[in-house]
């Protein structure tokens, strides 16, 4: 499998990436915290925090790093200067197959670019132009799928590719829509759309707190394989 941390920088990817010391600061231009944190890409002292900082201040973004596995140190060098978590995160994957079934006739259709009322779902979700830009800029295979349940457009979500692994973001249902199975159909879509373009494995980021995600995904087959956390100040 990819590494699930490469896969997230291809399929969401940052407006611009800085170098500022030993830390690799992403500018997010709205594009929410995965596209916004600093992350340790060298050897670093715990003065060298403010070299980070002084990077996201002058892009006008919160203080914000990602801890990945590796990164303990950091982690607890970060609480001692009054930096407190914030979104736990998980990541999940299953090999393809496992999703890949056809969802029912006429509820899901692969879209690039989103069509308006698509844009509208997701901005209805909160998923507002700034992160819209982020799948924008996505250079690799990408497509959005539009789920379609009662006569209606219910829900949207993107899906795009690095290597042989496809992750799903920004996946939203309206409201009214909810608890028909439109999600999982959209899943599925997103899985078939992958199968296509060569991947042989799925993935999703969620934060932990959102257990209702986690029972769909766990409910399709997919594992946790990965973790990390953020911390703001």
């Amino acid at each position: 499998m990819s590494d699930p941390f490469a896969v997230i920088e291809a399929t969401w990817p940052a407006a611009a990436l800085h170098r500022a010391g030993p830390w690799l600061v992403r500018e997010g231009r709205g594009g929410g915290k995965r596209v916004s944190a600093a992350t340790a890409a060298g050897d670093w002292q715990a003065a060298d925090i403010a070299l980070a900082e002084a990077a996201q201040a002058s892009l006008g973004q919160d203080l914000l790093f990602m801890l990945r596995p590796d990164d303990a140190a950091l982690d607890a060098t970060l609480e001692t200067q009054g930096y407190r978590i914030v979104d736990p995160v998980v990541i999940l994957a299953a090999p393809l197959a496992a999703l890949a079934g056809a969802p029912p006739p006429m509820t899901t259709f692969p879209i690039w670019p989103p069509l308006a009322i698509m844009h509208d779902i997701w901005a209805e979700g909160g998923i507002g132009a700034g992160r819209q830009a982020v799948m924008a800029r996505v250079s690799g295979p990408k497509t959005a799928i539009l789920g379609r349940i009662n006569d209606r457009a219910a829900g949207t979500a993107f899906v795009a590719l690095h290597e042989q692994t496809a992750m799903l973001h920004a996946l939203h249902v309206l409201p009214g829509q909810r608890r028909q199975g439109i999600a999982a159909h959209m899943m599925r879509a997103a899985a078939l759309w992958a199968q296509d373009q060569g991947a042989q494995r799925f993935s999703v980021v969620v934060t932990s707190a959102n257990t209702a995600a986690l029972a769909l995904y766990a409910s399709l087959g997919m594992t946790i394989v990965g973790h990390y956390h953020y911390r703001m100040r």
